[in-house]
């Protein structure tokens, strides 16, 4: 659907990087192809290089690059270097601009990175004369705005750990979080906006505090009002007046390659939400090939990535203040004041890079939206979208009615390794329906039930091969025992990732859901975005939700749609659907029973619930509903009598 220029792929940092390696290591490598292959071959060559062309800021270099590549989980990189994460990221000191920032109901704000940095030595000071050391946890219940940033890089200069919840969670979904890290210092806002109403953070915010005994300080960060009355928050103080403090000289800890930057949390829509620890230089190598690599960016790049502070897309938009690009934060809703807020938006910002969600660009296809007629966006190079696969129509959709000379870029990876498995190349052609490549680097295979590789055939994520963003522990397990059971069990010794994938024989990845939601009639398991690639073809249909049921011996599928308004669930459209996924995927495909439902449930982060539905239906809690956007979904799904027959 797209090729490079000649121009763009032969200046692309990905070429320029192949280069490198061939004049390195006296080889001949002539395409991607046999990049990646080298880079999986040779992955201790690969990220010293990786390493070289990083420019990684450091106070010590390393002794080693790896112990050993087959060591899952284990593996130490780059021993007894010492780094700080915000010194990388606080190189540039300049009036460039670092930060572009708009929400809701709020003026524009823009930061350079003189004043970014400005900022983050007041936050830093004053968090050191809180009482804040290295490994301490400093927490975020913020919207996403410059101050989530600043707090974040202020309490990592000293060696402190970031974490952070979206303000949309609900309380027990936020205790669920920061109570297993019993954080010191917690900043959050008095408020947001969205979809136009404005929604109090303080009344939630004591709800939490009062869970939360571990908190020391919290600071308030005036959103909704200049002054707002926090009185009755314990042990708090707004953020003008925790960073009035006599200022001095910001010193950067310097620290071990795998000292803790970030706790990340699973989505907990199965169970108590698993604390995911990042190191703070895999987090950087890795970000920095994927930024720079992967989506060809450089200083002279506007970054936007649509995303909630509790989502790592907002961690990995973060990183690109190593490179000196600028980043657009958004905080609202998507849709608001219009539906074409965002795409305003990249014409007003000149966003060169737009990242986005495959739910955003379905939704902008299902209202009929055309930005390719009512928008310039002649800034946009590159579209990126993740968080569900995104399907053969959405490619359609971006190219015939968003832009004809754009990369779109699908990537998959996810929380769990703060970082992506597969994603976009500016060297390679855009397919319809696939992900451009697996990551330089990344071991990714697609294996069967018995830990065999398959070729152009659907199986399981795994990664066979170590990699320096994987969790360097989970925190509170003090055995291993989760983090093992959480990718190991299945495969020894072996990465599985919980996505069922193929690798075409281009170089290309198909992704068709979670593993652990698939689909598995007759003993034949099937990934639910196969159906849902043929159910949003139907205009009738809004959303859809496809999960096993146990039933007299085996599994049935059972397909939910929620209908577009003016249409009804009839016997004709059942059967046309049937007929449909049957003629695309195989009789095996076809769901046993078709229901309309008023509503699908999602994720904060966009994804559909599955699993948690799965268990409704078999009269068992899905439980931390305050990872779901709306909870409430999940009570249709109880008391349907047709699940009973």
């Amino acid at each position: 659907m797209w090729n490079p220029l000649h121009e763009r792929l032969a200046s692309s940092q990905m070429n320029r990087f192949r280069k490198t390696v061939n004049t390195k290591y006296g080889i001949n490598l002539s395409d991607y192809s046999d990049l990646y292959d080298w880079s999986v071959h040779k992955i201790t060559a690969f990220w010293e290089t990786m390493w070289e062309v990083s420019d990684v800021l450091v106070s010590r270099n390393y002794d080693e690059v790896v112990d050993d590549v087959t060591k899952m989980p284990g593996a130490r990189w780059f021993s007894n270097s010492r780094l700080n994460f915000t010194e990388n990221l606080l190189r540039r000191r300049d009036d460039h601009l670092a930060i572009i920032s708009r929400a809701e109901g709020k003026s524009d704000r823009r930061m350079t990175y003189a004043e970014l940095a400005g900022e983050v030595e007041k936050v830093s000071l004053a968090l050191r004369s809180a009482g804040v050391r290295k490994g301490d946890r400093v927490v975020g219940f913020l919207p996403n705005i410059p101050e989530a940033i600043i707090a974040m890089l202020g309490s990592a200069s000293i060696g402190a750990i970031w974490s952070s919840s979206s303000p949309d969670f609900g309380i027990q979904g936020v205790l669920d979080r920061f109570r297993q890290i019993e954080p010191k210092v917690l900043f959050a806002a008095d408020g947001y906006q969205y979809n136009g109403k404005k929604i109090d953070s303080l009344g939630k915010l004591r709800g939490i505090l009062s869970e939360l005994p571990s908190v020391e300080h919290v600071v308030v960060v005036p959103f909704e009002s200049q002054l707002p009355e926090i009185s009755s928050v314990n042990n708090s103080v707004l953020y003008k007046d925790f960073t009035a403090g006599e200022l001095g000289s910001m010193k950067f800890e310097q620290l071990p390659f795998d000292h803790p930057l970030y706790i990340m949390y699973s989505s907990g829509t199965t169970g108590l939400p698993k604390s995911i620890v990042h190191g703070a230089g895999g987090t950087l190598l890795q970000h920095m090939k994927e930024l720079r690599l992967h989506c060809d960016i450089s200083e002279e790049d506007t970054v936007f990535y649509f995303t909630t502070c509790g989502w790592m897309m907002w961690n990995w938009l973060v990183t690109n203040l190593a490179i000196g690009a600028t980043i657009v934060l958004y905080d609202g809703a998507p849709f608001f004041p219009d539906l074409s807020a965002m795409w305003q938006m990249a014409d007003d910002f000149e966003i060169t890079v737009f990242g986005t969600s495959a739910k955003f660009i379905s939704t902008c296809n299902g209202e009929g939206l055309s930005p390719i007629e009512t928008h310039d966006l002649k800034s946009i190079r590159t579209i990126l979208s993740t968080g569900s696969p995104l399907v053969e129509e959405g490619y359609d959709y971006v190219y015939s009615q968003v832009k004809k000379d754009v990369q779109l870029a699908s990537i998959s990876g996810g929380t769990d390794i703060i970082s992506c498995f597969a994603g976009g190349n500016p060297m390679l052609p855009v397919r319809r329906g696939e992900i451009q490549c697996r990551a330089l680097a990344m071991k990714v295979e697609s294996f069967n039930f018995h830990g065999k590789p398959l070729s152009n055939e659907k199986g399981e994520l795994v990664c066979t091969g170590a990699f320096p963003s994987m969790p360097i522990y989970f925190w509170n397990d003090l055995d291993g025992s989760k983090y093992h059971n959480a990718y190991f069990s299945e495969y020894p010794g072996v990465w599985a990732h919980g996505d069922y994938i193929s690798i075409t024989k281009e170089g290309g990845i198909k992704i068709y859901g979670r593993s652990d939601a698939t689909l598995n009639p007759g003993g034949v398991r099937i990934g639910t975005a196969e159906i849902y690639q043929v159910v949003e073809s139907f205009g009738e249909v809004e959303d859809s939700l496809a999960v096993g049921q146990q039933w007299k011996g085996d599994e049935r599928v059972i397909l939910f749609l929620k209908m577009n308004s003016g249409f009804d669930h009839s016997e004709d459209l059942k059967r046309s659907i049937k007929s449909a996924i049957r003629a695309a995927c195989s009789p095996r495909h076809v769901p046993a029973i078709i229901l309309p439902i008023a509503d699908i449930p999602y994720t904060i982060n966009g994804k559909k619930v599955e699993i948690a539905v799965k268990k409704i239906i078999h009269g068992d809690e899905a439980l931390n509903r305050d990872a779901l956007a709306n909870p409430e979904a999940l009570e249709l799904y109880k008391e349907l009598s047709a699940l009973r027959s």
